[in-house]
């Protein structure tokens, strides 16, 4: 059997020949895979870093934020097309690198690139700019004079490989706002980024030199230090060690962007819960905890569903494991690990230490499905703060007897809140997402939508292009001063 081997990552200015290499190994049996990452010097880093701030000057910034968007678009479009060599390579490889079922990957990767087509990126960059072409030159502004948003000269990345193709995110931002670009691969997804360089520049062969990505083993070591002197802002993904390892290696100038582990939840209201509509919900319910098995920051850890409906919370709990069961068998989970089959097996003991030992199968707080079963509902009737589960399809339904519970669930974990589905009646939603907000969350979305958040969303509530620019502002004090001066004064 003959190991298929990919070399990652994207240099331009190196060849293959001038570097190092380092291999990750991954798959098994007939669908094994080599995948050679870029290991580079101190040196080789530092003038990679210049010739990126460089190309980009004379690419990226001379270009309208219109003209970028259609450019991106058309990489888009390829990547869309299942017949086009890059997007046979992800739907090929990445579940190999992953372990995620390939159908699971390939209906993911459609959606997520649908929200990267030209529609969707305009309105992306007028979610942070009132008049997006602040980007491309000085614009009048509300008070008087005028503004302008400028980029980083040097934006790097250091993304997470939690989900397929998460870095497409940062680096399209980075685009956006006309930065050049340096991203670290993830060792546990360590291809995409670099298809997505290769493919941007054989779209657009001027931006063959306006990014580049590379790789080092975790925190860094020399390599790292010389991208950091030099990157004006760092984007970060991983957990909060890993984010506080980054940031002791940052120069004190540098704007640094974490963006940490993350607990998703859903609030299902007894408005919901009718004979008709609550199998439906449970089965978007049953999605958003199958996706990437709950790899993503948004996806859901426990549903807090309201006593009081014509379905009981019970009842649609087992409603949703019977979902599980279903998505078992088109979509199965991936192979665990040893390390995430003892954090499942950790995480059911700790349900199990709550159920009387002479429960029966509908006791109030229980386990729902066999022992072995590559998912698992947990059913608790009590008051249950938000709590990681142990992930892999594992979900606890928690009884709440009012809406307004929901607060006392969450105090203390203000930090670790992001995303937040909803099923309630409009007027419910509205105070259940003033609520929520309070309480932390920064994004609310349907069940059934955790897991795909909108183009454009507020990314852990910050603004994804507004907090990569600079504003340089021309006051109106200046215009008034400058006009004695214009040749048609006398």
């Amino acid at each position: 059997m003959t190991m298929a081997r990919i070399e990652a990552g994207y240099l331009p200015g190196l060849t293959a020949d001038e570097v190092s290499w380092h291999s990750l190994h991954f798959g098994s049996g007939a669908r094994q895979l080599e995948v050679a990452v870029p290991v580079l010097t101190a040196a080789q880093m530092q003038a990679l870093a210049l010739r990126v701030k460089q190309a980009s000057a004379r690419h990226l910034r001379t270009m309208s934020v219109s003209e970028i968007i259609a450019i991106i678009d058309r990489a888009i479009a390829r990547l869309l097309d299942r017949d086009d060599p890059y997007r046979r390579q992800a739907d090929a490889w990445l579940p190999v690198v992953s372990g995620f079922d390939a159908e699971m990957v390939r209906v993911g990767l459609t959606g997520f690139f649908k929200t990267f087509r030209a529609p969707q990126l305009h309105r992306f960059v007028a979610e942070d700019f009132t008049n997006p072409k602040v980007l491309d030159a000085f614009q009048p502004a509300p008070k008087g004079g005028a503004v302008r948003a400028y980029g980083p000269a040097l934006l790097a990345h250091s993304w997470a490989g939690n989900v397929p193709a998460l870095a497409l995110w940062s680096f399209v931002c980075g685009l956006l706002v006309k930065a050049g670009n340096i991203g670290k691969l993830p060792s546990a997804e360590p291809l995409f980024a670099g298809w997505f360089a290769r493919l941007l520049a054989e779209v657009h062969p001027p931006w063959a030199e306006c990014f580049a990505v590379v790789w080092w083993r975790g925190a860094g070591d020399g390599s790292a230090d010389a991208l950091y002197a030099q990157a004006d802002t760092v984007v970060a993904y991983g957990g909060n060690e890993a984010l506080q390892a980054i940031q002791r290696r940052l120069p004190v100038t540098t704007r640094f962007l974490p963006h940490g582990h993350k607990l998703g939840f859903g609030v299902v209201s007894a408005s919901a819960l009718d004979a008709l509509k609550a199998p439906a919900l449970a089965r978007r319910a049953a999605w958003d905890v199958m996706r990437y098995d709950q790899q993503g920051c948004y996806s859901p850890q426990v549903f807090y569903v309201q006593r009081g409906g014509q379905v009981s919370p019970r009842a649609f709990a087992d409603y949703i494991a019977a979902e599980l069961a279903n998505l078992q068998q088109r979509y199965p989970r991936r192979a665990l690990d040893l390390n995430e089959s003892s954090a499942v097996a950790k995480w059911r003991q700790s349900i199990e230490w709550r159920i009387p030992l002479d429960s029966g199968p509908q006791s109030v707080d229980c386990l729902i499905g066999e022992p072995g079963a590559p998912w698992s509902v947990a059913y608790v009737d009590g008051e249950l703060a938000l709590a990681p589960t142990g992930l892999q399809r594992s979900i606890v339904i928690a009884v709440i007897d009012s809406l307004d519970d929901i607060a006392s669930r969450l105090a203390g974990r203000e930090v670790y809140l992001q995303t937040a589905g909803v099923a309630a009646s409009p007027a419910e939603l509205y105070r259940l997402a003033e609520q929520l907000g309070a309480a932390g969350v920064t994004r609310i979305s349907a069940i059934g939508s955790m897991s795909v958040p909108e183009a454009g969303w507020h990314h852990d509530g910050r603004f994804n292009l507004l907090d990569l620019v600079r504003m340089t502002e021309i006051e109106q004090s200046a215009e008034a001063a400058a006009d004695p001066f214009a040749e048609y004064e006398p």
